[in-house]
């Protein structure tokens, strides 16, 4: 028996929309969660280069579940300074970084945050106070060596990344499948000035 142009042309358009509707919850958080840095400078204070910056953190309602649930969240906060080379690759001058952990204690009612690099140790009692501590880079100290920026070209860039692979094991196939756990950011470079 054949089938004819009305249904088959019927079917294709429950097809569309069976594929649009499963895809539309995906498509509406697109622009809901990521990481954005929004502000970055680099300053000569004395001797030493210091970086600044103000970066945005949007969590995913799956980050936020798993934050909730006692998941502790690893970021990482890249800083490079490279020198640009008209014949070879740009040389990487400095590629240091800020790790933070974040992490909620249901018992205590709180968030609790990390500098993995120094150690320190802050509580918050909400969500949004703790993201602010790691929202803000102030006078983060790069370079002791001034350069001589009229001879020599030199970029400067920063990067947030959330660490997958600092999840728990059972959590990382779906960190690396599930668009709400790309949370990092793009590289923001901007030229180095005095």
């Amino acid at each position: 028996m054949r089938a004819s142009a009305s249904s088959k042309s019927s079917l294709c358009y429950s097809l569309l929309y069976c594929l649009f509707a499963w895809l539309l919850p995906v498509l509406s958080y697109a622009d809901a969660f990521g990481v954005e840095v929004k502000n970055a400078e680099m300053t000569l204070q004395g001797n030493s280069y210091v970086v600044s910056a103000d970066i945005d953190y949007q969590l995913s309602a799956r980050a936020m579940e798993a934050l909730q649930n006692g998941v502790p969240l690893y970021w990482d906060t890249h800083i490079k300074v490279q020198q640009h080379r008209d014949y070879f690759w740009d040389k990487t001058l400095i590629n240091t970084g800020i790790r933070y952990r974040i992490q909620y204690h249901a018992l205590l009612n709180m968030y609790r945050v990390r500098n993995e690099g120094s150690g320190e140790l802050y509580n918050f009692s909400t969500l949004s106070s703790a993201l602010d501590l790691m929202s803000t880079i102030h006078n983060f100290r790069l370079m002791d060596k001034p350069v001589d920026t009229s001879k020599e070209h030199y970029a400067v860039g920063i990067k947030v990344t959330l660490d997958r692979d600092a999840l728990p094991l059972p959590l990382r196939p779906v960190a690396y499948t599930n668009p709400q756990w790309y949370l990092s950011s793009d590289w923001t470079l901007w030229p180095l000035t005095k």
